[in-house]
């Protein structure tokens, strides 16, 4: 037994598997494995998902009634009791140093299995008045016994758990082993970047996500190993763009300026300097000989959808076919319209293919499309079904790229022989920012908005707030304005 454990230390290395690591077992080993947890290494960058300050703990003798308090205490008694009205009420009186005070989950008896007289809590919620003093948390932590509540300093490091495995056990497990591994983390970051950017080194930002004394030295750990990541993706997508350029053959077009000339005479407005700006990196991308594939990034309002239409013209009056792909047939339908409007002057009258299309109709969009004939369409999801060919399609504009998974956008370009790929997205994120999700494209955005146009307004709401949202949306319904209402999906899908 005492050479396995001599071999086992010998052997010791961020690789080394959690079974080894003294206090896990083989259900705690399957429970770290739910959590992605294999390595000692995958065990130290299991970071807390929040910290609790201590130090803005109340003392429970000077709560009041209509406080919102957090505190904390240890059970000093516990118990379910029934109400009038058949709910189960588990109760609990928590001491601190200053006082007492009652704790009460309304319909939550099984507490009563998980929580022991002993345990010290952290419990957030507001104070109320019934029969004395009471706090109904909100949300609360078991900090296991007096001693292991305590350790690790006047800030609690809340860990992602599972079944099985509390965010207490994963902490005691992470302090009983992180200065034994330390010294194994190797700096790989030179000096003079870490002093420029103003992070620690990685195993001193380890030991600060991991025990820090304050809030402050959390987030300067969290800091650089969110430098770090964002770095590597970086540096990974900028390979990656450069291999997709080397790799990536398209038709130089040539700038003859003809319909491009004329549509900015046409125009009812002046182009922003942001949208020349874009229309110029976008014309250098489509007369090169790579294919262009680049986002078009701006709010709504910002004038995307007049600087895809400069890109169109150029495509079509080098003799291609233009696609614009837009989420839906509304949204098709009035890029549609506004085309109309603004290429009627030169001659060009834009094709609309939608799911809703009648069969006559379709028939003669499949014609147009059949020739080599330059023209534009706009369509939803519709362009990618097999039915709709082109003869000679030179450029693709998806609109709300974000609406459309990957596996759509490439069936578009794939129906054209190298196609140039303009994307639009009014998702207003920073350039930095941009670069780093969209590393694999290049990037123009319109940060000008045009004259004339109203400012978008951006609110955020609290959950409490929520009321008054509902009443705020039925309101401007009432007045005949239009609202969206965006939710996530539950399973995410690049297919959707």
């Amino acid at each position: 037994m005492r050479r396995q454990q001599v071999a086992r230390v010998a052997q010791k290395s961020l690789d080394t598997n959690v079974t080894y690591l003294t206090g896990v077992g083989p259900a705690r080993a399957d429970a770290l494995r739910k959590l992605g947890i294999f390595t000692a290494r995958e065990l130290f960058l299991h970071i807390p998902h929040r910290y609790e300050d201590a130090s803005t703990v109340a003392p429970i003798a000077k709560l009041r009634i209509g406080d919102d308090a957090t505190i904390i205490g240890t059970v000093v008694s516990k118990g379910v009791l029934p109400t009038r009205r058949g709910l189960r009420v588990f109760q609990a009186v928590v001491q601190d140093a200053s006082g007492l005070i009652e704790a009460s989950w309304p319909g939550q008896p099984f507490l009563d299995r998980t929580i022991k007289k002993g345990d010290m809590l952290l419990l957030t919620g507001p104070v109320r008045f019934f029969h004395g003093r009471q706090l109904v948390p909100r949300e609360f932590v078991n900090l296991g016994t007096e001693e292991s509540g305590t350790s690790g300093g006047r800030v609690l490091s809340v860990y992602p758990a599972t079944e099985g495995l509390s965010f207490k056990i994963i902490r005691q497990l992470i302090d009983k082993h992180l200065e034994e591994y330390l010294p194994l983390y190797v700096e790989h970051l030179p000096d003079w970047l870490l002093q420029l950017a103003g992070v620690p080194s990685l195993p001193e930002a380890l030991r600060l996500v991991h025990r820090p004394t304050s809030i402050a030295e959390a987030e300067r750990g969290r800091a650089r190993l969110a430098f770090e990541e964002l770095l590597s993706v970086h540096i990974l997508q900028a390979r990656a763009k450069s291999l997709a350029r080397e790799q990536r053959r398209g038709t130089a077009m040539t700038n003859r300026r003809e319909l491009t000339s004329k549509l900015k005479q046409v125009l009812p407005f002046e182009l922003t300097g942001a949208q020349m700006r874009a229309v110029r990196e976008i014309v250098a991308d489509m007369c090169s000989d790579r294919r262009m594939h680049r986002l078009l990034q701006g709010d709504v309002g910002s004038g995307k959808t007049v600087v895809a239409l400069f890109a169109a013209m150029l495509a079509i009056e080098n003799g291609f076919q233009v696609a614009v792909m837009a989420p839906t047939e509304l949204l098709a339908e009035q890029h549609a319209r506004t085309f109309e409007k603004l290429l009627a002057p030169l001659g060009i009258l834009p094709v609309l293919i939608t799911g809703s299309l009648g069969a006559k109709a379709r028939r003669a969009a499949a014609t147009q499309l059949a020739s080599t004939e330059p023209v534009l369409v706009v369509g939803t999801h519709a362009l990618v079904q097999d039915s709709t060919e082109f003869a000679k399609l030179g450029l693709v504009v998806v609109d709300e790229q974000h609406r459309f998974g990957v596996e759509q956008r490439n069936a578009l370009g794939k129906k054209g022989a190298r196609p140039d790929t303009l994307l639009m997205s009014a998702t207003p994120i920073p350039r930095s920012l941009a670069l780093t999700l969209y590393g694999d494209l290049d990037v123009s955005i319109l940060d000008e908005r045009p004259p004339g146009r109203q400012p978008v307004t951006t609110a955020r709401r609290a959950e409490k707030s929520r009321e008054k949202v509902l009443q705020f949306v039925e309101a401007q319904v009432e007045l005949g304005r239009q609202v969206y209402i965006v939710l996530p999906l539950i399973d995410e899908s690049e297919k959707v």
